[in-house]
């Protein structure tokens, strides 16, 4: 047994980086047909980043999802690309847009596009048979996600219900599921932000320029500064101005936030990260703030 000075100790990095690869390892040998939800994201990136580890040298045994909202920041998928290509992965592409012309799902008033991720998410999943999907979620994001499991089970409906989750002691992860339902599995689940921006550090992980400070035009809208897009914005009597800011949290531009920061290195945004005492979901998503449940009520209906 090691003790803490001893050089056989593991740092915390260490450790959930040793969960994270037995969890990747453990959903390969219980389930059939994985697949890794990615976004270009720096928690999907973290995740792509442990899988690849877990696996090497041999190639990636599952696919990559994307649930393309069409509102994405041009950078991230830039991105996505590149490191699809960069290591000869498979990635699957679900699209918003696809499911809106086909009348699958309705546009939403205010152009918000996350909470409609859902509908082709599942329909995804049930095209493609996957039995389990890793999702880049950990606890300290928001409430709802505090509550998840390593293994979440999802039912036919791809729904989540708290009282259905099963116990994980001692790191026992129970993927048995009925025919039609599936396990997300959440392998990033005990890291914090700070964790991640930590082992990106260690790692030498490359990210998309969005998550450093840059000049970038945005506007105010309910206390976040947003980007100007397609997807309706800026309304009347809402002014465009050049900011330096960057991002803590990618998603749907319509619903994401830019924070006022001079970071521009991994260290200083690390240090600015240690000073917060805002979680980034809370800074930065209006999709969060839709109700006091939002994330818990789109988790119900299947969401990530």
């Amino acid at each position: 047994m090691s003790v803490p000075d001893s050089p056989y100790a593991l740092s915390h990095l260490d450790v959930l980086e040793s969960e994270g690869v037995h969890v990747f390892r453990e959903v390969a040998g219980e389930f059939e047909r994985p697949v890794l939800l990615f976004s270009g994201g720096k928690d999907s990136i973290v995740m792509l980043h442990l899988a690849l580890k877990a696996f090497a040298p041999a190639p990636l045994p599952f696919a990559l999802l994307h649930v393309d909202t069409g509102h994405n920041f041009p950078e991230v998928i830039a991105y996505r690309d590149r490191v699809v290509a960069e290591h000869g992965l498979r990635l699957h592409v679900a699209s918003v847009q696809e499911a809106i012309d086909a009348g699958r799902v309705r546009e939403r008033p205010d152009g918000t596009r996350n909470p409609l991720q859902t509908v082709p998410l599942l329909e995804a999943i049930t095209a493609h048979r996957f039995d389990a999907v890793f999702g880049g979620g950990r606890r300290d994001e928001e409430k709802a996600r505090a509550k998840e499991r390593v293994f979440s089970l999802r039912d036919e409906f791809g729904g989540w219900d708290p009282r259905r989750q099963r116990p994980e002691l001692w790191q026992l992860y129970n993927g048995r599921h009925a025919p039609g339902e599936h396990v997300r599995v959440f392998p990033l689940s005990n890291f914090t932000e700070l964790d991640v921006w930590q082992y990106i550090a260690r790692e030498k992980i490359e990210l998309p320029s969005i998550y450093f400070a840059h000049e970038r035009e945005v506007f105010s809208r309910d206390g976040m500064w947003l980007a100007p897009g397609d997807w309706g914005g800026p309304r009347d009597g809402e002014r465009a101005l050049r900011r330096l800011v960057r991002y803590r949290t990618v998603g749907d531009m319509s619903c994401t936030g830019a924070v006022d920061s001079g970071a521009a290195t991994v260290e200083e945004v690390i240090a600015e990260i240690a000073a917060s005492r805002l979680t980034e979901r809370g800074a930065t998503r209006a999709d969060d703030k839709l109700s006091e449940a939002a994330m818990e009520d789109r988790k119900r209906e299947g969401y990530f």
